[in-house]
């Protein structure tokens, strides 16, 4: 045990603290763990199990969302980022208090976008989709352009067509057009109502061109010129998926 987390250690000192990524990491921590937190509390209270706490509420009976506190945590820990800026340790409390926040918030996307409490219906779907979108861009933050260049240069090597490591110039000059041929893929799967899909199709191009050619969900921008069989296909397809 006590190698393994050694090993851990030296893992984080090298890849995540020396290069300046620990505020990254940490946001992005917080944010999965009190996301996976706050829906496993839900369900708990859905399901009524006595041993768990169930809703905070005023005294009037007045049911406070979770996402009140998130919202009050992103303005204090955003405030302290930006106006105090602390030093290390309290720079790395504030990042993890901001991701907190961004997971108790986003985890009622739902609610706040459609201005009703639509947690477990059909409408949830959307809370679900932004954290999977959110998580998503802190983890391309995290990671940076170095990985992609890596990721090419390994595609290009799986196809052959380099054996050598390419310069920063050749991995540039590869890389941009096909991140701008994804990105225009990307703005097809946003219209076509796929968001996860475009957010990584812009980091990944496969993904991106995949999801703009399979049918777009049926309340989308794209779906508005289907017709006949098109469209009832698209209904067949994600009935089982709302949302």
């Amino acid at each position: 045990m006590d190698r393994l987390l050694d090993s851990i250690g030296r893992a984080y000192d090298h890849g995540i603290r020396a290069p300046g990524k620990e505020t990254h990491f940490l946001v992005l921590f917080a944010f999965l763990l009190s996301f996976g937190f706050i829906r496993t509390s839900a369900h708990l209270i859905r399901a009524q199990v006595s041993w768990w706490p169930g809703n905070v509420k005023t005294s009037s009976g007045t049911h406070i969302h979770h996402l009140v506190w998130g919202i009050l945590l992103l303005m204090a820990a955003g405030y302290v980022g930006v106006a105090v800026r602390p030093d290390s340790p309290w720079r790395q409390v504030d990042a993890a208090l901001f991701g907190i926040g961004m997971g108790l918030t986003l985890d009622e996307f739902a609610l706040w976008l459609n201005l009703e409490d639509v947690y477990w219906a059909a409408k949830g779907r959307q809370s679900i989709d932004a954290v999977m979108v959110a998580a998503t861009l802190l983890a391309i933050t995290l990671l940076g352009i170095g990985f992609w260049i890596d990721v090419l240069q390994a595609f290009l090597v799986f196809l052959g067509v380099g054996g050598e490591r390419l310069s920063s110039g050749e991995s540039s000059a590869a890389l941009v057009p096909v991140q701008a041929a994804g990105a225009c893929l990307a703005v097809v799967c946003f219209l076509k109502g796929k968001p996860l899909t475009a957010v990584v199709g812009v980091v990944l191009p496969l993904v991106a061109l995949i999801g703009a050619l399979r049918l777009g969900k049926p309340g989308s921008r794209w779906a508005r010129r289907y017709r006949g069989s098109k469209l009832e296909r698209a209904r067949s397809r994600f009935a089982a998926a709302p949302g």
